[in-house]
């Protein structure tokens, strides 16, 4: 009764100031036993090394076995001599100290236990969110003094001593952002809690009383004062070591010369910190917030291959000066999978850092809409919708000079009809082309028209299919609501299978990934697994994949892409000056105004894409070797692009099983029944449109010099076979090139008549 005097002078008395307390107790006491504390979470790349720390507080729990006995010693000496003897509240020392506080009229003893200290600074570190709950755990108030002692008295019942002191020394803080006894001996010592001598335990232990003021690096006087103080009682209360003690008081603190701690977030990761954001990003896309990360003790295992991501970093900058401050370049490599598309790699040329003086940027570059778009890397999406439809890669397409599309949209090459979309090809082509060659050597005209046949709607949803998904995601057009993919449906741009539009790097590797899966999408994961601090897996809510895409199509497509690198291909050059060399199926891409350009390609191994884009708000045209800001731009895909991929993939190849083609599906090389076209060179004009009629087709005729008599067909296109429905292009000949017979000449009695595969042409 008369501790409780003490204890509670205020109106009302213990009982009603108790039962308010009790309700507190309550709540707080399963999640006090419980016993969780922030820890930090490390992520590792695929080898276990890690690639950043994450965490509120910087606390590596141990078990007990793993911290000295000497630190125990140390804490209990100073902190809690009777720790072993009491129930939770020394009721001894609380007496003492209440008398000592009142005569004096200051506190100068505490009088706590262990036990209530933990309990203190549990609510303080643990439960606490706010500065209000912060302030109200450590009040000096008899309210949250009684809250304190019931919830010691109940921690003391449910757990061992060993228990108890092995989670103080875990929790409490030790100044220069440490806390718990692990990170404190690794911060100020650089050894683990298990191999802590006597003077650094002692140490150690003096800086509980005050964390902030007891810095050995401001205060080293009164740290070792403090130090000296613990020793003291060791000395008063291990007698048996008093010489050991004794000697220890005499030698210096011995810290490291400045704190060691783990740095914390993705900003200390180099140039592994765009991966860092976007695997956090991901997490909390599948359940995992980041303030879960920062307090769960995680181990985040991630994809992340560090041969892999190195050889593509120095890949990038080889071809991309970081120093450049309006351009960047970037590149993702993607495994592909049937259940899982890892992500091996992520880098851009930009330094990952917060300094904008040195043009660092911890902007997510490498996974977000950036550029002006792909280019012609598009014309693979239109060339997946038409086979989709029943195109063959064995057909040949019309490469007109000018193609006038109609209703699509607006505007392009001069002169241009209103409500037509025209494109002109920059260079000279051959044309009739079969589909693989079109790809290779990209001419405009010959994609326009056939998005004509396709449609804008079923190449748009394709190329979100096979993976562009941000393009469906609403309020991505800058127009309100509406998504990116939307607009230019509604708008019905031709132009989208050149590819003009903004693009997400990741999104576009990922497309790459999804070709080389055999039409398999899955999301780009950067996780491998996740460990709780009790080494239990923990589940997240993931995408799950889809077939996108008939195999035989995708992998068609993977063959009708393979002759990029040789020959005419875009990137033969590419190849040659990177000593590349095997199979690769590949698509180059450059915008109108050379301000970006893109490079897509896939083995059976590896997937992914790179992007050199203007990184400034107003870019301009874009010139290579070395890249720079110029006048009139001569940024291609298969410059700097299609390079930085061929070093990066050749540099890791040995890693993996030897370049291979997937097997072609006849269905989508020769095209479906519906979709081939009849024969028709030869025929007359009208014999012609009736037999493509009949077929489904229209029938768009061109008459143009010919040898042939004046309305025969001399050919069509696309031949082989064309989207269902669609318009084939027959070349009527108009006779004007057909010889004449000189005048007067008359045949040879004795001569006899030409064999038709002599006759004149």
């Amino acid at each position: 009764m008369l501790l409780a005097g003490l204890l509670f002078p205020v109106a009302g008395g213990f009982g009603y100031l108790s039962n308010r307390a009790a309700d507190a107790v309550d709540n707080v006491s399963a999640e006090l036993v419980e016993g969780t504390v922030p820890a930090v979470s490390t992520m590792v790349d695929i080898s276990g090394k890690p690639i950043a720390w994450l965490y509120e507080q910087r606390r590596f729990e141990v078990p007990s076995d793993k911290i000295s006995n000497d630190m125990k010693l140390a804490i209990v000496s100073i902190e809690d001599k009777r720790f072993s003897e009491h129930q939770g509240v020394d009721w001894q020392g609380t007496l003492r100290a209440l008398v000592t506080n009142s005569s004096s009229g200051e506190v100068q003893q505490g009088g706590s236990t262990i036990d209530q200290q933990y309990v203190k600074n549990y609510q303080l570190l643990v439960v606490a969110k706010t500065d209000a709950e912060r302030r109200a755990a450590v009040e000096a108030t008899p309210a949250r003094k009684i809250r304190e002692i019931r919830m010691a008295l109940t921690l003391d019942k449910k757990l061992t001593k060993d228990e108890i002191l092995t989670r103080y020394l875990n929790l409490v803080p030790f100044g220069n952002s440490s806390y718990g006894i692990q990170d404190a001996a690794q911060t100020y010592f650089g050894v683990d809690a298990a191999n802590l001598d006597v003077p650094q335990s002692a140490m150690l232990a003096g800086m509980v009383q005050s964390s902030s003021k007891l810095n050995p690096y401001t205060n080293p006087a009164g740290v070792t004062e403090r130090r000296n103080t613990v020793l003291d009682t060791l000395i008063q209360n291990v007698p048996q070591r008093a010489n050991e003690f004794r000697a220890a008081k005499e030698q210096p603190l011995g810290v490291l010369p400045e704190p060691k701690g783990v740095p914390r977030g993705c900003i200390a990761a180099g140039d592994r910190g765009f991966f860092c954001d976007y695997a956090l990003q991901y997490l909390a896309d599948s359940g995992i917030s980041r303030e879960q990360v920062d307090r769960g003790g995680y181990l985040i295992k991630t994809t992340l291959d560090p041969e892999v991501q190195s050889s593509t970093k120095d890949s990038v900058n080889g071809n991309a000066n970081p120093g450049l401050q309006d351009i960047a370049e970037v590149m993702n490599v993607v495994s592909p999978g049937q259940d899982q598309h890892r992500v091996l790699a992520m880098a851009s040329s930009r330094t990952y850092g917060l300094n904008g003086d040195a043009h660092e940027t911890v902007q997510p570059q490498p996974y977000s809409m950036v550029g002006d778009g792909a280019g012609s890397v598009f014309k693979i999406f239109t060339t997946a919708a038409a086979m989709e439809k029943g195109l063959g890669i064995n057909a040949t397409l019309d490469v007109p000079v000018r193609f006038e599309a109609k209703g699509m949209g607006n505007g392009g090459a001069k002169n241009c009809p209103p409500a037509t979309y025209c494109v002109e090809n920059a260079a000279k082509y051959p044309s009739p082309m079969s589909v693989t060659q079109a790809l290779a050597t990209s001419p405009n005209t010959a994609f326009v028209k056939l998005i004509q046949s396709v449609g804008v709607t079923p190449t748009v949803d394709m190329a979100v299919r096979l993976g562009l998904r941000s393009y469906a995601v609403r309020g991505t057009s800058g127009h309100g609501d509406q998504s990116l993919a939307d607009m230019i449906k509604e708008q019905n741009l031709g132009s989208f299978t050149l590819g003009p539009t903004p693009v997400n790097p990741l999104e576009l590797s990922n497309v790459a990934a999804t070709l080389a899966s055999g039409g398999r999408w899955c999301p780009p994961t950067p996780i491998d697994s996740i460990i709780d601090r009790e080494g239990k897996s923990v589940p997240l809510t993931q995408q799950a994949c889809e077939q996108v895409v008939e195999p035989g199509l995708a992998n068609t497509l993977a063959n009708a892409l393979s002759q990029d690198d040789v020959g005419a291909g875009t990137s033969t050059a590419a190849a040659g000056a990177t000593g590349w060399s095997g199979p690769v199926s590949a698509k180059t891409g450059t915008t109108e105004t050379h301000r970006s350009s893109a490079f897509l390609a896939f083995t059976n191994s590896l997937a992914g894409a790179s992007v050199v884009y203007g990184d400034t708000p107003t870019p301009g045209e874009i010139c290579s070797f070395p890249l720079r800001n110029c006048g009139d731009g001569n940024l291609y895909g298969g410059n700097e692009p299609a390079r930085t991929w061929y070093t990066a993939i050749r540099s890791v190849l040995g890693n993996y099983p030897p370049l291979s083609l997937p097997p072609t599906d006849p269905k989508y090389v020769r095209g479906s029944t519906e979709a081939q076209v009849p024969e028709v060179t030869g025929m007359t004009q009208g014999a012609a449109t009736a037999t493509l009629a009949a077929g489904g087709f229209q029938v768009n005729p061109v008459t143009q010099p010919g040898e042939q008599n004046r309305g025969t067909v001399t050919g069509s296109a696309p031949s082989g076979s064309a989207i269902p429905g669609s318009t084939v292009t027959i070349f009527v000949s108009d006779g004007s090139l057909k010889p004449k017979p000189s005048a007067g000449a008359r045949p040879s009695p004795s001569s006899t008549p030409a064999s038709p595969s002599r006759a004149p042409r």
